[in-house]
């Protein structure tokens, strides 16, 4: 049963009026228990829409990124190819046959051959000073007078007891010359006459011991003058005219350094003294050189004099001594010198620039210019190396051109163009292009090591990075 409930209307609030309420709903009818649930066919129509757009446009994606990576790889390849067709400028030097002296380098001060403190022997005060300091002087030369008066005093009072004792000597001589006479006439007895006999032989002793005096007053005096006991160099003098010197000083006068000649001290590795004893026992005379702190100017040539007898066990070296005429002065006592043993020369070795010489994972490697134009990439074996130059065992023949210069553009093949100093090509046996630049680099002290820019990684027959 349905009620029906009358609308009644609420007066209006505030002097307004109320708006009119909207219309009821009427609601549905409930579904019955057993009728299935609504269907959704549109939404999952849609679904498969949206995945198959996906799917297309991935792939579209990824053939899209497949082109790309196609042209990018033939632009390279293009590109390749015509950096293969340019020809790459580059320097290039002629492999020789030469001498390559093999040297042991070491680091040495100079040392004066024999090194003189002057000193007083006697006491007094100095009245003369007759050097110039670092003058030259000779052996023999005065170089400081010490006041000899009192030396001369002894001198004088020794060389008059001589004339004393003479005297006494000539008197007696003459008596016992008498007492021979009077006891062979059997006037004295033969004790009176030994005894004036042994009055003589006792002045004759006092005469000696006045001699030997005479002698020392006379060293004494003579010591007076200070003398250069050999040639050489003098130093800074540490006294000067008015100062009394003694005996017992530990203050030299001046230190004389000899000059002419000169010696220089120097070490060497242990490992390598075997070879240098090895010549020293057969009699060969090792050249050495001097070079100054730089190891650039050569400031003296010498000859290997003798090897310590002893290795440093801290630092494993040994210690050289080399002999240098020094005529011209150019070194100087504790001088720092850059030493270099000749130890010998091996003749007739192929020889090429350090520079040209690159490695790579299967060892050292050079690029050579070949007759056509190209850059050819050759395995090389080394030997040693002095200075600018390595010996080449194998793998480079004499009269070929390596290159030395711009290997880093290179690579098997390649075109090359070889420009010399001045900038204009030049042309290389059967058509190519020869270079006469050769770049130098600096030194490499001795042994097996890498030389140059030879440090460059590129596997031969591929492309340095």
């Amino acid at each position: 049963m349905i009620e029906h409930k009358e609308h009644v209307e609420s007066p209006p609030v505030n002097g307004s009026h109320a708006l009119p309420e909207a219309p009821e709903r009427k609601a549905l009818p409930p579904a019955p228990p057993d009728a299935p649930p609504p269907s959704t066919p549109r939404r999952r129509s849609r679904a498969w829409i949206w995945l198959l757009l996906v799917l297309v446009a991935g792939f579209l994606g990824f053939r899209s990124y497949q082109n790309v990576q196609k042209k990018n790889a033939a632009a390279a390849a293009q590109s390749e190819k015509r950096a293969l067709n340019r020809s790459v400028p580059v320097a290039a030097a002629t492999a020789r046959r030469g001498d390559l002296p093999i040297y042991l380098r070491g680091l040495g001060n100079v040392d004066a051959y024999n090194t003189v403190n002057v000193r007083s022997r006697v006491d007094g005060p100095i009245v003369s000073v007759n050097f110039k300091e670092g003058q030259n002087v000779t052996k023999g030369q005065t170089l400081v007078e010490i006041d000899a008066r009192t030396f001369q005093a002894t001198l004088n009072q020794a060389q008059g007891q001589l004339a004393r004792d003479e005297a006494q000597l000539h008197d007696a001589e003459a008596n016992l010359a008498r007492y021979q006479a009077l006891w062979q006439a059997g006037v004295i007895a033969k004790q009176q006459l030994d005894t004036q006999a042994a009055q003589v032989g006792q002045f004759k002793g006092n005469i000696e011991a006045d001699n030997a005096t005479i002698e020392s007053a006379r060293l004494q005096v003579g010591f007076t003058k200070v003398v250069a006991p050999m040639s050489g160099r003098i130093g800074l003098r540490q006294i000067d005219v008015g100062n009394i010197v003694h005996a017992s000083d530990q203050t030299p006068i001046a230190v004389i350094t000899q000059m002419q000649p000169i010696a220089v001290l120097f070490t060497i590795p242990s490992d390598s003294l075997p070879p240098v004893l090895a010549k020293l026992r057969a009699g060969v005379k090792l050249t050495v050189q001097a070079y100054d702190r730089a190891d650039r100017n050569l400031l003296a040539t010498g000859t290997l004099e003798t090897v310590d007898n002893q290795i440093d066990p801290n630092t494993g070296t040994s210690r050289l001594k080399a002999v240098f005429p020094n005529t011209d002065t150019a070194l100087f006592p504790q001088q720092f010198v850059n030493a270099r043993l000749l130890l010998e020369t091996r003749h007739g070795v192929v020889l090429i620039p350090a520079p040209a010489v690159q490695r790579g994972p299967q060892g050292p490697y050079v690029y050579v210019a070949a007759a056509n134009g190209t850059a050819q990439m050759r395995p090389v074996t080394l030997g040693d190396s002095e200075g600018s130059d390595i010996q080449v065992t194998s793998g480079v023949a004499p009269g070929e051109m390596v290159i030395t210069d711009g290997q880093d553009k290179l690579q098997e093949n390649a075109k090359i163009e070889v420009r010399p100093e001045n900038g204009a090509p030049g042309a290389l046996p059967g058509g190519g292009r020869q270079g006469g630049r050769r770049t130098q680099t600096g030194a490499v002290n001795g042994g097996r090591q890498g030389q140059g820019n030879a440090d460059r990684s590129a596997p031969p027959g591929g492309r340095n990075p």
